[in-house]
């Protein structure tokens, strides 16, 4: 069916008008370090409602009114634009936000006002671990489920790894997990190196895991872990870690920084996402469509907010209300349909799970980065993802 967008108002920071019946605040880095990633979230967010609606931004016979709220990617920001989008905006549901940083501070608030936060994509595992309260869901991927999805793509008996991350709860949690998952590999880490996120000489870095690094035997591998611009991986291809014997690894990305994956084809890892990797029909409508308006492919972070867009309206839908404890009960076990397939919200912490897919980097032509392309989908029962709550 072909969906066309109507009507909807999206009102950048005001209060809501008397005649919206459902309010979503959008809250996310619109500005600030992570603002591609939250560009891509926003059209997700507003495809995955035009779709779920089949173009008539109604749930319910209620009208959908979607309202933005930049955090600037600092939690204090977060922290205040989600409260007044809960108290004075009056949303019945929140989304976002980009960063993991800006969540954790933004998911007390979620409590304090009893409504639902849905965090999309904010990755690090203490959001749906040590942090999470009730009325916070994730549609986005956690540390766990990219650590874990990783290791099997690249761990293994007599392989050593060492791992570079940026020094916040993003880069952190990711390598704590990523270190858990590997254990059932056989694989090993050797060493970990971080670095603050506006690093842009990662020559000690470097040398630090070289020197880790000498001497190991065997397959050995550098997993780099990072988000948002200056991606180190380019620089430190530059400096010939197959002098020492080690090979660059690290998970899917952005198009944009899929351009560094051309110089290391054959490079593996496991992505969250890539558009010509998922077969079934909401992909195709999101490809198709996607194309259709911006004349370029759907990205990481579109299909993210997709599938947010989407469990919003079932969630909405099949409660019959917006009433918090109604959706509560409702999206607990939920399973919906989105760009990557079935998700289903776990009902112990409300992460959704997914499917992960493990790729290898082909050089095609008339493409100017590394092709991810799939080499094995990992599903839901593939990977046992820890409960951290």
């Amino acid at each position: 069916m072909t969906r066309v967008l109507t009507a909807t108002a999206v009102l950048l920071g005001c209060a809501m008008p008397a005649s919206a019946d459902i309010t979503i605040a959008h809250v996310y880095g619109k500005t600030g370090p992570l603002e591609a990633y939250a560009a891509q979230s926003h059209e997700g967010l507003m495809l995955g409602l035009e779709y779920a609606t089949e173009g008539s931004m109604e749930v319910n016979g209620e009208k959908i009114v979607v309202i933005e709220k930049d955090t600037q990617s600092k939690p204090d920001i977060g922290r205040a634009v989600l409260a007044e989008a809960y108290g004075d905006d009056g949303a019945d549901i929140a989304v976002g936000p980009v960063s993991s940083g800006v969540a954790l501070a933004m998911l007390p608030v979620a409590a304090e006002y009893e409504k639902i936060l849905i965090v999309e994509p904010a990755v690090a595992d203490s959001i749906t671990g040590s942090d999470w309260n009730r009325y916070v869901f994730r549609t986005g991927r956690n540390s766990s489920q990219d650590a874990i999805s990783n290791a099997v793509a690249l761990g293994g008996e007599g392989v050593t790894i060492a791992t570079l991350a940026q020094d916040y709860a993003f880069g952190r949690d990711g390598v704590a997990a990523f270190r858990e998952a590997l254990e059932d590999t056989g694989a090993s880490i050797a060493h970990e190196e971080y670095v603050p996120t506006d690093t842009t000489d990662f020559t000690a870095a470097a040398e630090r895991i070289f020197a880790a690094m000498e001497g190991v035997e065997g397959e050995k591998k550098l997993f780099i872990i990072w988000a948002g611009g200056g991606n180190p991986m380019g620089k430190i291809n530059a400096m010939d870690p197959s002098r020492h014997g080690i090979e660059i690894a690290t998970g899917g990305n952005i198009l944009a920084a899929l351009t560094a994956y051309k110089e290391l084809p054959g490079l593996e890892g496991a992505t969250y996402y890539y558009y010509e990797i998922p077969d079934n029909p909401v992909n195709d409508w999101l490809v198709e469509e996607h194309m259709a308006r911006f004349d370029a492919p759907p990205d990481f972070f579109t299909a993210g907010g997709m599938a947010a867009g989407i469990a919003i309206v079932e969630a909405i839908e099949k409660a019959g209300s917006t009433e918090t404890e109604d959706l509560i009960a409702t999206m607990e076990g939920m399973e919906w349909e989105t760009p990557k397939g079935m998700m289903r919200f776990r009902p112990e912490d409300h992460q959704a799970l997914q499917s992960m897919y493990h790729f290898r980097t082909e050089v095609q032509d008339g493409k100017d980065y590394g092709v991810p392309v799939l080499v094995r989908e990992l599903g839901i029962e593939d990977m046992e993802i820890p409960i951290r709550n």
